[in-house]
């Protein structure tokens, strides 16, 4: 390892890897300080011009920092403070965020040390704030560096890296083993999968990729899928297999009218779309409608949409409606790490006070005997299980229609589990295993399934 002085300014674009931790720093710092969401950071920053001129390796290396870092900030957190006897010092600029970028290339990145210390000093020399600090941030990062297998013996998702205020509650729903799996299970990066058209068994040899029980695709590795052979023609689209899960189950039919509510950014309504049925797209989002509109014009689909709250939507009646409702999102925390951090159990209570105002409005939209399909990617049952009871027992418009043994052999052997006892869908994080860590699991979503009477 080099050590940096404060009389050094090297230019930062003729450094390797410079750039992408800068810019997997700023994201962090957005994120740490502003509680933005951190993915959509990543794409301003990647696309703006801190970004400009970045290999694909170098974007990858940016995101895989700041992911890692989100993921592991309670680890990352605790390594730093007890290791700094008087804490963070104030008026440090983005200190904060270069270290806990740093520490996670040290604690669980494949990069060398003396680059994530000498890049991250490098980092700290050029903010003009944080440069007092540099003998500090080197002497720090070296010794997480030197200490880095005792940290990791000390490893624990569960009480470290999850809040305690949402470790209590997956232990009260999951018991202790359940809550310590879907934590260990989020600490791991998820796959990318596909829905496709046809062919799912030609597509996963053409993409290099696997065919899951459920029909998605999942390819054995990470890449641009916009590179990939079939994105342009729209034979695929990028869909978690969890949230391919309710719209096949809701089993669309030529012809039938369905409205997707809550719809965007598409890959529900695409389902329903290929399937056959005339689709009605609703979201409040202009701006998120406008990019479902182009996933199907891409994928060669006729969809309706309309940029419209839900609650004020006056359509119908249909014969079926998925209602894919706002939701803490804690179920995709594999890939949305900031969800631990930026969601709070008041987020929670309000959210599920929108998921029953939605229902109602739902039911409303159907003809008899029309259905209605309910999913959250949440793994909180006061989104899923408890919102479902709570409608039964105060609406007489509509009853359960349980999934049985026909929607079993949908998901196949490896998911069969996933239906509870009342016949409702409940996937967990730590579902799908495979001996390759980067084929296992997938998102956590509820959905159920309503008639009206």
């Amino acid at each position: 390892m080099t050590d940096i002085t404060v009389g050094d300014s090297p230019k930062t674009d003729d450094i390797p890897g410079l750039v992408a931790r800068r810019c997997a720093m700023l994201a962090l710092d957005d994120f740490l300080i502003r509680s933005l969401p951190l993915d959509e950071t990543l794409d301003r920053i990647l696309s703006g011009p801190d970004g400009k001129g970045l290999s694909d390796r170098d974007r990858g290396l940016a995101r895989a920092i700041a992911l890692a870092a989100t993921r592991r900030l309670g680890t990352i957190g605790e390594a730093l403070m007890k290791r700094l006897e008087k804490g963070l010092p104030d008026h440090s600029g983005r200190l904060e965020s270069i270290l806990v970028a740093g520490v996670a290339q040290l604690l669980y990145l494949d990069v060398p040390d003396h680059a994530a210390v000498d890049l991250s000093v490098r980092l700290v020399q050029a903010d003009p704030e944080a440069r007092r600090f540099i003998k500090l941030a080197n002497g720090l990062l070296r010794t997480i560096a030197r200490e880095r297998d005792a940290i990791l013996a000390d490893d624990d998702p569960l009480n470290r890296d999850t809040p305690e205020w949402l470790a209590a509650k997956w232990v009260e729903a999951y018991g202790e083993d359940g809550a310590k799996k879907i934590a260990a299970a989020n600490m791991q990066e998820a796959s990318v999968d596909l829905t496709v058209k046809s062919d799912a068994i030609g597509w996963a040899e053409r993409l290099d990729a696997v065919v899951l029980s459920t029909g998605s695709v999942r390819l054995k590795g990470r890449t641009n899928v916009i590179s990939l052979p079939g994105y342009g023609d729209g034979a695929w689209w990028v869909q978690d297999a969890a949230a391919a899960l309710p719209a096949m189950l809701l089993d669309a039919k030529p012809g039938e009218s369905i409205a997707d509510l809550c719809a965007a950014p598409g890959g529900k309504t695409a389902q329903l779309a290929a399937a056959g049925a005339t689709v009605v797209a609703i979201d409040r989002s202009a701006k998120r409608l406008e990019r479902l509109s182009e996933n199907m014009l891409r994928l060669n689909l006729s969809v309706e949409s309309r940029a419209l709250d839900a609650m004020l939507f006056s359509g119908g009646p249909f014969d079926a409606i998925l209602l894919d409702a706002p939701c803490t999102a804690t179920g995709t925390i594999r890939r949305h790490p900031d969800v631990l951090w930026t969601k709070e159990a008041i987020d929670l209570q309000k959210l599920a006070a929108l998921q029953a105002r939605l229902l109602k409005k739902a039911i409303g939209l159907l003809k008899p005997g029309g259905r209605l399909m309910y999913c959250t990617c949440s793994l909180e049952p006061e989104e899923g299980e408890l919102q479902i009871a709570n409608l039964l027992a105060t609406d007489d418009r509509v009853v359960r229609s349980p999934f049985g043994k026909a929607e079993m052999a949908k998901l196949g052997p490896d998911l069969a589990r996933a239906i509870n006892a009342q016949g409702e869908l409940r996937t967990l994080p730590y579902m799908l295993p495979n001996v390759d860590p980067r084929l296992q699991g997938i998102d956590g979503f509820f959905a159920a399934r309503l008639v009206r009477t």
